[in-house]
């Protein structure tokens, strides 16, 4: 079965916890898919991936670029899997069908939108119906992350 993860973000904004995220996956191996939920937002995460941190680089391109299959991590606006990714980041609300080809799938939501909140609690029942192993991560006050479930 499938890991999915809930990652309430309160105290840092997708911005800062995403990169931190990838990185992890990256040093296990793993490549990583990123679906938004607009063309713009995918854009901007393109261009904060450049430039988030001086002393590091995170490979990464976009469903709009050539060769999608060559990225490490692939930003992209669809349940399409052209890099072969093992682990799946959901942001801004996106969905995928299925959770079963990855070895963890990321929801990272923001903690002071309700409807975010809403959107969360139903896609926590939808993995846990679908027999998913399911853990729940909240930001403690100086943004670390702690496991809540």
């Amino acid at each position: 079965m499938t890991e999915v993860l809930f990652y309430h973000l309160e105290r840092r904004p997708l911005e800062d916890a995403l990169p931190v995220l990838l990185e992890k996956s990256l040093e296990r191996g793993w490549r990583c898919v990123v679906q938004a939920g607009s063309p713009e937002r995918r854009d901007a995460l393109d261009a904060h991936l450049w430039t988030y941190n001086d002393a590091s680089f995170l490979p990464h391109g976009t469903d709009a670029q050539p060769r999608p299959e060559r990225q490490p991590v692939l930003l992209t606006l669809d349940e399409a899997n052209p890099n072969d990714a093992q682990v799946r980041f959901l942001v801004d609300g996106a969905r995928i069908a299925d959770a079963s080809p990855y070895v963890r799938v990321v929801h990272m939501f923001d903690g002071r939108d309700e409807t975010a909140v809403a959107a969360a609690r139903e896609r926590w029942r939808e993995a846990k119906a679908a027999g998913h192993t399911l853990t729940y991560w909240q930001q403690d006050e100086n943004g670390r992350w702690v496991r809540k479930a």
